[in-house]
């Protein structure tokens, strides 16, 4: 469904993608993973139109979508979250979920029947006539999910829509995730939560320093020794593999 090939892009003299390169499924779960500062979120942007990249293609069901505006690869099916949810103010959730509505749906009424439907299916369902202002972290954490499916998505990039969930907010809003690939929308997940990561996905990519340093079942990737030592540093990653010999 999506192909990212050789992406690259470079901030003064920061090199946040170098020459990156994976290939998403329809109708999948995946992820990307990494420590802090591995240029995950600069990927999606570069992925949804965000940012232009220096160097590298990236194509939607077989069209080449490079450097698009967000707005057009929006209509061609493929959306974001943001890490930072920030609802719009002085609005209700009906309201806002309906702003996402519109990308496809002109009519107001027919935008917020459609916003009352995504909100059921999100959880949302008995908070429509809400202030989304007044949401709780989890609360805006659904609402991002909800507005990006509102647009009658093909592909959507999570990115940390876990991130500031207590543990059993965590277990909440799983289901919600895997309800969405039920409805038949392919998903891209960053994540830190390797609970949900384990769960959730079913292929993933890790990043270091703008470069993709593993891939794979996420089972066998969380093992690999460039990944904890990316994750844990080298002290660390050595004593874990000497641990293991020992135990071997």
């Amino acid at each position: 469904m999506l192909e990212v090939d050789g992406i690259s892009k470079a901030f003064g003299g920061v090199q946040a993608s170098n020459n990156v390169s994976l290939s998403v499924p329809e109708g999948k779960i995946t992820s990307l993973i990494g420590p802090n500062g591995a240029g995950k979120t600069t990927l999606f942007a570069l992925i949804t139109g965000f940012h232009k990249p220096d160097a590298g293609r990236v194509t939607l069901l077989g069209e080449d979508i490079t450097g698009l505006p967000p707005e057009v690869i929006a209509q061609k099916g493929m959306v974001r979250t943001f890490q930072i949810v920030q609802p719009f103010a002085g609005q209700t959730v009906r309201e806002n979920i309906a702003v996402g509505a519109h990308l496809r749906i002109r009519s107001r009424a027919e935008a917020l029947a459609k916003a009352e439907a995504v909100a059921e299916q999100v959880g949302l369902g008995d908070r429509l006539d809400m202030d989304a202002a007044s949401l709780t972290v989890a609360g805006r954490k659904r609402l991002e999910v909800a507005r990006a499916l509102a647009t009658q998505p093909k592909l959507i990039l999570f990115d940390e829509v876990l991130a500031g969930l207590n543990p059993s907010e965590i277990r909440d809003v799983i289901p919600v995730i895997k309800s969405v690939r039920e409805s038949g929308v392919t998903i891209l997940l960053i994540e830190h939560v390797m609970q949900a990561v384990m769960s959730l996905s079913e292929y993933t990519w890790v990043l270091n320093q703008g470069t993709l340093i593993a891939e794979g079942v996420p089972s066998d990737v969380v093992n690999d020794p460039q990944v904890v030592e990316a994750y844990l540093g080298k002290g660390m990653a050595e004593r874990i593999a000497k641990q293991g010999a020992r135990n071997a």
